[in-house]
């Protein structure tokens, strides 16, 4: 049972950073045009940030996900990955969807993150898990 769901492009950085936590994952999909997978447990999204924090900085196949009531509903926090070169849009989309569903932004990393994001995200994770 998945307690992470992550989007990440054809780049790959999300995606491996999220492999070398070693949560069970579900990777949402590349195209908005496929099947919108559905959470069957509480879980923490992981996304990255689009076209530099403006408008449009949520990827379409997150906003997908989250308008599935299901899903909107099961999402317990939010982690973002962008790049610092944003300024002050730095992982915007992570802290757009933390005020639009009332949930905790957990971590904010750069691009694919750092040895050191990824044990303070898996020791995060297991902590934030054993509160709620």
């Amino acid at each position: 049972m998945p307690r992470l769901a992550y989007f990440s492009s054809a780049s790959g950085n999300t995606h491996r950073f999220v492999e070398g936590l070693g949560h069970d994952a579900l990777r949402l999909p590349l195209l908005t045009k496929d099947e919108t997978p559905e959470a069957d447990v509480p879980y923490v999204l992981i996304t990255p940030t689009y076209g530099a924090g403006g408008p449009g900085s949520v990827p379409k196949q997150v906003q997908k996900f989250l308008n599935e009531q299901r899903n909107a509903d099961l999402l317990r926090g939010v982690i973002g990955t962008g790049n610092t070169n944003f300024g002050a849009d730095y992982c915007r989309a992570a802290v757009v969807i933390s005020r639009r569903f009332g949930v905790p932004l957990l971590y904010k990393l750069e691009i694919f993150g750092t040895p050191d994001d990824r044990l303070a995200v898996h020791n995060g994770l297991d902590t934030f898990w054993t509160t709620q």
